[in-house]
C-alpha cells in the first residue's frame, strides 16, 4: 500500500504519526492480511489514541470525496482496509469519551450493527463513569441513548459516586431513577428516596 496514493491529507496525517503509532497500524494490517487475528504487541497510549482518530477521521473524509477528486476502485478498496484496521484497533483500545463517540458515530451511518453492539458492550469495562456521562451530552442523539442505556447497567454505588459532580450529577440521578423505576432495582429506589427528602428539605428552607 502506497500513502500517497490515498490523497494528501491521508499522506500528511500518516506521515505525523509517532513511529511507535505507524507500527501499530502496519502490525494491524500485516495481522489481517496474513490472517492471523492476533493483536499487536505495540505499546497503546493517549497519544496513539488521539494519532489513530484523526488517521481514521482523513480516511473518511477522503473517501467522501467525488467528482475529479474520487479514488480508483483499487485505491478505495486499500483506504477502506486501512480505516476498517483503525476502526478494529480504536474498538479494541479506545479509553477516552472522544473516540467513541466518533466509532459509533460512524458505525450507525454504515448501520454496522455490530460494531455497535460490540462498542456499547464494552462502554462500561473501558471507560470512567464520568466519561460515559460526558457520552451522554453529545448532541448525536442515537449515541446519547446508547450512553444512558450503558449508565443504566452500571451498578447503583458507581452512579452515586457521580452526584457531588456539578456537571454529571443530573445524568446519574436520571439514570438512578431509571434503574429504580425500570429494572426495580431496591438500592436505587432507596437512593431515589433520598433524593426525594432532600429535595424537600431544601423547599422547606
Amino acid at each position: 500500500m502506497t500513502i500517497q496514493n490515498l490523497g494528501g491529507q491521508v499522506a500528511s496525517v500518516w506521515e505525523a504519526l509517532l513511529p511507535t503509532t505507524r507500527n501499530l497500524v502496519e502490525r494491524a494490517l500485516l495481522s489481517t492480511a496474513t490472517s492471523s487475528g492476533a493483536r499487536a504487541n505495540v505499546p497503546y497510549d493517549a497519544r496513539a489514541e488521539w494519532e489513530l482518530s484523526r488517521l481514521l477521521t482523513a480516511l473518511d473524509e477522503r473517501a467522501a470525496e467525488a467528482g475529479a477528486l474520487a479514488l480508483n476502485p483499487e485505491q478505495l478498496r486499500e483506504l477502506l482496509h486501512m480505516a476498517a484496521v483503525c476502526v478494529t484497533v480504536l474498538r479494541n483500545e479506545a479509553r477516552s469519551a472522544e473516540v467513541f463517540a466518533q466509532l459509533l458515530k460512524r458505525a450507525l451511518h454504515l448501520c454496522d450493527y455490530r460494531c455497535i453492539d460490540s462498542l456499547a458492550d464494552t462502554l462500561t469495562a473501558r471507560i470512567a463513569p464520568s466519561e460515559v456521562c460526558e457520552l451522554a451530552r453529545v448532541p448525536d442523539l442515537a449515541v446519547r441513548i446508547i450512553a444512558q442505556e450503558a449508565l443504566m447497567q452500571m451498578p447503583t454505588s458507581a452512579l452515586v459516586e457521580l452526584l457531588g459532580d456539578p456537571v454529571d450529577s443530573r445524568i446519574a440521578r436520571e439514570a438512578i431513577k431509571r434503574q429504580a423505576e425500570e429494572y426495580g432495582s431496591e438500592e436505587a429506589r432507596w437512593v431515589v428516596n433520598e433524593f426525594i427528602r432532600t429535595d424537600a428539605s431544601e423547599d422547606e428552607i
